[in-house]
């Protein structure tokens, strides 16, 4: 069983709720999740322990927060090239912030991302059937790369 780090901001909750739910999927696809607030990881020697990464940030003003910005910085320094990743977000307008962190995990830190790219939910689908559903089947995806 490997691990899976879902790191997150949530403004809201609606980020944490989407977490929440990926987790799910990662234990459906038979690894184990954890849970972590962007805020709690301090130094990339906290991320060393991870086979694969999923972060996650809201949107607001068309752009990702301060703190997700700063915590890909530090990423950065933890040579995640070659680790399986997926990045999501929660927005009420626009959901620039999923696709930027995607990106970065792509082609900044040479990542083996899930190809089903970003997972970006309205705050309104994400406590439905259907939202409950994506979130789910988006961390089983990154479960499912892992051999």
């Amino acid at each position: 069983m490997h691990k899976i780090l879902v790191a997150y901001i949530s403004r809201t909750g609606m980020t944490e709720k989407m977490a929440n739910l990926i987790a799910e999927g990662i234990r459906m696809g038979g690894h184990e999740p954890v849970l972590r607030k962007v805020s709690e990881i301090k130094s990339e020697k906290d991320l060393a322990a991870y086979d694969g990464f999923i972060f996650g940030c809201p949107t607001y003003h068309r752009d990702m927060t301060e703190g997700m910005k700063n915590f890909l910085f530090l990423a950065q320094k933890a040579n995640l090239t070659g680790k399986m990743g997926g990045a999501f977000c929660a927005y009420t307008h626009s959901g620039e912030s999923g696709p930027m962190i995607f990106d970065t995990m792509q082609h900044v830190y040479k990542m083996d991302m899930t190809e089903l790219g970003a997972l970006n939910l309205k705050e309104h689908i994400i406590a439905t059937q259907e939202g409950m559903k994506a979130c789910q089947d988006y961390g089983k995806s990154v479960a499912k790369k892992i051999k």
